[in-house]
């Protein structure tokens, strides 16, 4: 089942996107954080493929708070310049997206999926929102996957990577290579506190992956980094959530 949802928060409503497989279930069940470009056809698509293995997936619009779905014209993501015209649009919708509004909607999520223990995974700016939530709410989530996630690393004391040590679940980081918001020493010193921390995680480089890989509706789409990254979620949500 297919099927656009509302869900209200403190701070509005949230407009969504949930796709259950056939069946009575129960399906273990997945949040899905969109990248800054929003909820949209492919982050849709992304979500009906994990569900074809047997997951509830809920791919919220975070940035609600501003406007609903759709935030983008399809063209504007195969156009470098148009591309970039859109991010800066985007942008102020981020900065105002904090690490506490994201802990308050994912607590109003996990309530609307239902289920005690969920994995997640986020693109981009999702994959640094999906481990703040994951280092919040620890006991709530089996496994984060986190693909060409930005800004993970920073000096700003509430850096996500200083707040890893509460970790529980499993957790899987897929880089893009050649990454300015994240960079070799960057990847090193996330690495280097997730093993302080004695989190249970994998680190990869995608090598010749730029930022943005995973997403075929744009410029960035990089075949083979794609692949990779749907063969290491899958092995990762299989250990973790796996279907009855």
């Amino acid at each position: 089942m297919r099927r656009q949802v509302d869900i209200p928060t403190a701070d509005g409503v949230a407009d969504a996107y949930l796709v259950t497989p056939d069946g009575d279930g129960p399906f273990p069940g997945v949040l899905l954080f969109m990248d800054a470009f929003g909820l949209r056809p492919q982050i849709m698509e992304m979500a009906n493929r994990i569900a074809e293995r047997g997951y509830a997936v809920l791919a919220p619009n975070l940035f609600y708070r501003n406007a609903r779905s759709p935030l983008v014209d399809p063209a504007d993501l195969v156009d470098e310049a148009r591309r970039g015209a859109a991010f800066g649009r985007l942008m102020p919708m981020m900065q105002q997206l904090t690490a506490e509004r994201v802990v308050a909607d994912t607590r109003v999520y996990l309530e609307f999926l239902g289920r005690d223990q969920v994995g997640i995974v986020g693109y981009c700016m999702g994959g640094r929102n999906a481990l703040i939530a994951v280092s919040a709410l620890p006991d709530r989530f089996a496994a984060l996957g986190s693909f060409h996630a930005g800004k993970v690393v920073t000096d700003d004391p509430a850096s996500p990577h200083r707040h890893v040590g509460t970790i529980t679940g499993q957790v899987y980081f897929g880089h893009a290579d050649n990454d300015g918001s994240m960079t070799p020493d960057n990847i090193k010193a996330l690495e280097a506190a997730l093993s302080e921390a004695g989190v249970t995680y994998t680190s990869e480089l995608y090598q010749g992956a730029p930022h943005g890989f995973t997403m075929a509706d744009t410029a960035m789409h990089h075949p083979a980094g794609e692949q990779r990254h749907w063969e290491a979620l899958f092995a990762l949500l299989e250990r973790t959530l796996p279907v009855r």
